[in-house]
């Protein structure tokens, strides 16, 4: 099993913190391991507390299912997404906000924002995922 390292989540953050200061908006941004687990996280002077949970959950959602959390929001209240979200310990937020981060094709972590709108939060998490 592949993992990101704690250099790459924080070049990550480094790149999903510039575009949210490019849009002039402050958020918490968290970077999680393929099962998860947090690697890295920061949070913007003057970010509301609120985006400390957002971010995190919709990392550990991305992770899960190796796609953008915002994917599966409309599958959220199914059986099988609820029950690994409940099995999981009920962490996960399946809203857009995270997308997952990949090295050579592989699945290594998710990086999720939490505290302008969903599509900013989306915005800047895919800059840090490019910076990867």
């Amino acid at each position: 099993m592949a993992s990101i390292t704690l250099s790459q989540a924080n070049r990550v953050l480094r790149a999903t913190l510039k575009k949210a200061a490019d849009l002039n908006i402050k958020v918490s941004a968290a970077v999680v391991d393929d099962g998860g687990r947090l690697v890295a996280f920061q949070r913007m002077d003057g970010a509301f507390f609120a985006g400390v949970y957002g971010s995190q959950g919709k990392a550990v959602a991305s992770a899960a299912f190796a796609r953008p959390s915002g994917v599966m929001q409309e599958r959220a209240a199914q059986p099988t997404p609820a029950g690994i979200r409940e099995a999981e310990g009920g962490h996960m937020i399946m809203g857009q906000g995270a997308v997952p981060l990949f090295r050579n094709g592989v699945l290594v972590g998710a990086c999720g924002v939490g505290g302008g709108t969903s599509q900013e939060d989306e915005d800047c998490a895919a800059a840090g995922a490019a910076a990867l």
